[in-house]
C-alpha cells in the first residue's frame, strides 16, 4: 500500500494512503499496542529462561569450589616437596603464601594469588593431620556453612 493514492469518487480530488502519508511527514513508528505486545513477549521469555540460569549457577558453585580444593592440594604438594612436611592445622594455608617460621627450606609462595575463599564467600577448612589417618584434610562446607548437609550444603572435602 505505500507510495499508492486514491481518488475520490464525489470529488476527484487524489488522497494519499495512511502509510503514504506518515512516510512522507517522517513520522515512521510502532504503535502503542505493537510496544505493549514486544514488552509481554519479552517478560514472558524472561520469567521461563531466568530461573533456568539461577539454578545452573548454584549446581556450578560445588563444582567450582572441587576446582578450587585440587588447586590448593596441588599448592600443598609442592610445599611438601619442599619443607617434608604439609602445613601444620595452626600454620594454615597461609603457610602456601608466607613463611611458617618452622620451614627453613620453604621456596614459596606456592600460590600465585591470594587464597580463595570458597564459592559462597566463606574460608576454606584446613586440618592437618586429617581424619582416617590422611595428612590433611580440606574442604568447605557448603551453601549453609555448616558440617554435614545435602545438595549445594553437603560438605566438599579433599584428603592428601
Amino acid at each position: 500500500m505505500i507510495g499508492k493514492s486514491f481518488v475520490c469518487a464525489r470529488t476527484g480530488a487524489r488522497a494519499a494512503s495512511r502509510e503514504t502519508r506518515r512516510a512522507a511527514a517522517g513520522q515512521a513508528g510502532f504503535t502503542l499496542i505493537e510496544l505493549l505486545v514486544v514488552l509481554v513477549i519479552i517478560g514472558l521469555l524472561a520469567t521461563l529462561v531466568a530461573p533456568n540460569f539461577i539454578g545452573q549457577s548454584e549446581k556450578a558453585k560445588p563444582k567450582a569450589a572441587r576446582v578450587q580444593l585440587e588447586n590448593l592440594r596441588n599448592a600443598l604438594d609442592m610445599f611438601q616437596l619442599d619443607v617434608g612436611r604439609y602445613p601444620t592445622t595452626e600454620e594454615g594455608l597461609e603457610a602456601l603464601r608466607t613463611r611458617p617460621s618452622s620451614a627453613p627450606r620453604w621456596a614459596g609462595p606456592y600460590l600465585r594469588d591470594e587464597i580463595p575463599l570458597d564459592p559462597w564467600g566463606r574460608p576454606y577448612v584446613y586440618r592437618s593431620p586429617g581424619e582416617g589417618g590422611a595428612a590433611y584434610d580440606i574442604g568447605s562446607y557448603g551453601a549453609d556453612g555448616r558440617s554435614g548437609g545435602e545438595d549445594n550444603n553437603a560438605d566438599i572435602v579433599i584428603s592428601g
